[in-house]
């Protein structure tokens, strides 16, 4: 009884306190110390580092898988078309969306305050720039109810493609109104954080225009584009030369390396070159295949690729008989880009345009600009004959102009994200193989699949998406595509 009166009490006590423990609960339990809150500068920063380290890396194991610039020799169920299972890489989905995210804050503090209002331009164009990525390889996806948590929006409704680029607040919309913002800013704030251009904000219009050029022809087997794309080109601000390049280099030392350059050398000579690269390259008599890839260890001076897709459990052969990637991925590191937009790729853009009759220009001329100007990009000398050469010789000796083209563009990206593949499924050039050991029918996808966390956080939305895509499968094509 003693020892049950003693309780009491002692609960009758304690009970007495706990009104004044509550007291200043979020005070006591808040580190003073911890950041509430993040200048534009350094966010602004973060973002343009971090998108294109993710997505460098990305190209690298597996965008160049589906592009068949490389092949992987082993834990390659990704290179076999079993997209849904992601190895190394082959998810751009979260860090796409966690840099949307991060956008979207920078670009509200630069509406909110009067003196971040400098951010406001960029931020719209990186917005354009990373919802075109997502909705290129996915197709619908969560946008304009997207990044509304706070709001109560936890489960956003899909956009169609044809919205995400057209639509008001859309990628086209945007990048008018990124640019717009940029000419009608009148403050003395520094662009701080940039990456791209140290603040240049002159530059970020030019890589805006870069952007729409791309944008209006990737959808123009579905829109009337002419019109927009001739006043683009007309008034000329765009990327013509690569100083003006939305890039930026990697070094050779952490943090701020490629990702690649450090991995376990095990992991990095997983991916050696690929059929479709060693065919391409040595049929054109391509100088670039000494910086994309190292000779066989065998017989040394001599380049070979391996057909993508290969069963790995049947796989028997000794890797001195193939070309690892080259010594830019790794040794060499420090002379490679995280690529957003460059003169080249506008270059080719701007042929394919002209010969499809959208634009009025010289496609022979923008085409040669833009294979001079890739040479460069790649720190290769242009041979003399390369650009009359059998095959390289724009519209000669029965060659296919948009083909010359694609090719061209294809080459040049190697070391941008899903590009190679995605104009591929675009215009089916180049002409990639049909892989060794397919886990796909056969078939090369021609979309991602949305990743499984979708099906199980935003289940409703995410099933009328897949019902549009036949179950999700990665053999539906996506809006833009007209092949």
């Amino acid at each position: 009884m003693k020892h049950t009166r003693y309780s009491i009490l002692l609960l009758l006590v304690l009970t007495g306190f706990l009104p004044g423990c509550t007291d200043n609960f979020k005070e006591i339990n808040t580190n003073p110390n911890a950041p509430v809150d993040v200048q534009p500068s350094l966010l602004f920063r973060k973002i343009l580092f971090d998108y294109g380290d993710q997505m460098s890396y990305e190209a690298f194991v597996a965008g160049n898988l589906l592009g068949q610039y490389f092949t992987a020799i082993d834990f390659n169920l990704f290179d076999r078309h079993s997209l849904s299972e992601p190895q190394y890489g082959g998810n751009p989905w979260p860090f796409i969306y966690t840099n949307l995210r991060d956008n979207e804050i920078l670009l509200q503090k630069a509406r909110a305050n009067t003196a971040f209002g400098v951010y406001e331009g960029p931020a719209l164009i990186m917005k354009a720039y990373m919802a075109a990525t997502l909705t290129d390889l996915y197709g619908d996806v969560p946008y304009s109810e997207a990044l509304q948590g706070k709001a109560g929006v936890i489960t956003p409704a899909y956009d169609t493609q044809e919205a995400i680029y057209t639509a008001a607040g859309g990628i086209l919309d945007n990048l008018d109104k990124g640019i717009a913002s940029i000419n009608n800013y009148k403050g003395a704030t520094a662009l701080d954080g940039d990456i791209l251009y140290g603040g240049n904000r002159s530059k970020w219009i030019l890589f805006a225009n870069s952007l729409k050029i791309k944008s209006l022809i990737r959808i123009s087997g579905k829109v009337n584009v002419k019109e927009a794309l001739q006043k683009v080109y007309t008034e000329g601000n765009f990327i013509k030369v690569n100083t003006d390049n939305a890039v930026y280099r990697f070094s050779l030392t952490q943090p701020n390396n490629f990702r690649m350059s450090t991995a376990r050398i095990g992991d990095f000579n997983l991916f050696i070159m690929s059929l479709t690269s060693q065919e391409v390259l040595t049929s054109l008599n391509d100088p670039r295949i000494q910086v994309f890839f190292r000779p066989t260890a065998a017989k040394p001076g001599t380049y070979k690729g391996l057909l993508n897709g290969p069963d790995a459990s049947k796989l028997s052969i000794s890797v001195a008989d193939y070309s690892f990637t080259g010594t830019v991925f790794r040794e060499e590191s420090d002379k490679l880009y995280a690529n957003y937009m460059t003169a080249y790729e506008t270059s080719f853009w701007l042929a394919e345009a002209a010969e499809r009759g959208l634009v009025s220009a010289s496609a022979r001329e923008w085409y040669e600009w833009g294979v001079t100007q890739a040479f460069d990009y790649w720190r290769t000398a242009l041979p003399s004959s390369y650009l009359t050469s059998s095959k390289v010789a724009y519209g000669q000796n029965g060659q296919n102009p948009i083909e010359q083209i694609l090719t061209q563009k294809w080459l040049g990206n190697i070391n941008n994200g899903y590009e190679g593949w995605t104009e591929y499924r675009r215009t089916g050039f180049p002409r990639l193989k049909t892989i060794a050991a397919s886990l796909n029918n056969g078939l090369i996808p021609v979309r991602m699949p949305y990743p499984g966390t979708e099906s199980a956080l935003n289940a409703v939305q995410y099933k009328k998406a897949a019902d549009k895509t036949q179950s999700n499968s990665i053999n539906v094509p996506v809006w833009w595509a007209t092949r």
